[in-house]
């Protein structure tokens, strides 16, 4: 193991310190069959505490890159390579790891709406517009309707019928899509944002509604790219120039249940 600087006190610790001990295995300074060193000398690099290393550790066990051997220790594992996907989005402030996770967004969930489009039922829609709903009323309340957005693009990857692409889209969820969250949380702090989030949500349903699996790929990629910057502009804190009057309507949610007058579905 590398001479390491001590690592700066913080939230995430063992993710970090994990993150230090996959970097010497993937980088061949810590090699195959190679013993680390005793939770206290790791410790005393690292700076942190004996808890730390051990759940650490786990992490790496867990991963496949650690395994442990009665009495004499933990070695690196003879296979030498990661049995669980991991991913690490560190920071929403560097600008290059937020625009590979958008990438990565946008290429699955683009793909997830333009099958949910060429998928939908009739129920379907009728979720999808209660979603939507939901969020308007959020908005005319002046509430962030984080829950019902989070719905609003499950229920799309519920559409595709793709078990698939239901776990990576939970994958994801778990991983990187905090981002989401906190976008659409601060999205009441900027005039008119919330509208321009709602009136792309509005796209992507008219997308699907309609059927059309290129037109909604298209929308529900604009949506996300338009999440990223806006969450570029909440972590900078600077605020947008009012909207033009044009844009101060109020973004109308679906008011008939179209989804139940007639079957949408392909065929």
């Amino acid at each position: 193991m590398r001479g390491e600087q001590t690592i700066q006190r913080r939230p995430g610790l063992p993710d970090e310190v994990a993150r230090r001990i996959r970097d010497d295995i993937t980088a061949g300074r810590l090699k195959a069959g190679d013993r680390l060193p005793s939770e206290h000398e790791m410790s005393d690099a690292y700076g942190v505490s004996r808890p730390v290393v051990r759940e650490a550790i786990s992490q790496l066990k867990y991963d496949g890159l650690l395994v442990s051997q009665q009495g004499r220790g933990i070695f690196v594992s003879e296979e030498g390579r990661t049995k669980a996907l991991r991913m690490d989005f560190e920071s929403i402030h560097d600008a290059a790891e937020l625009a590979h996770m958008i990438e990565l967004l946008v290429a699955v969930e683009g793909a997830a709406t333009g099958l949910a489009a060429a998928r939908r039922t009739r129920a379907d829609l009728r979720t999808l517009a209660g979603h939507l709903k939901a969020m308007q009323r959020a908005i005319d309340e002046g509430e962030t309707g984080v829950e019902m957005d989070v719905e609003f693009h499950r229920t799309i990857v519920a559409m595709t019928r793709n078990p698939y692409f239901i776990q990576l889209s939970q994958f994801l969820d778990d991983q990187v899509r905090n981002f989401i969250r906190r976008a659409r949380t601060n999205t009441a702090r900027f005039q008119g944002l919330a509208l321009d989030v709602q009136r792309e949500h509005e796209e992507i349903y008219a997308a699907v509604e309609k059927g059309d699996p290129a037109e909604a790929r298209g929308a529900a990629e604009r949506h996300l790219r338009n999440a990223g910057r806006r969450l570029n502009l909440y972590t900078t804190e600077e605020a947008p120039p009012p909207p033009s009057p044009s844009r101060r309507r109020k973004a109308t949610a679906p008011t008939s249940d179209k989804a139940g007058d007639k079957d949408t579905s392909k065929g």
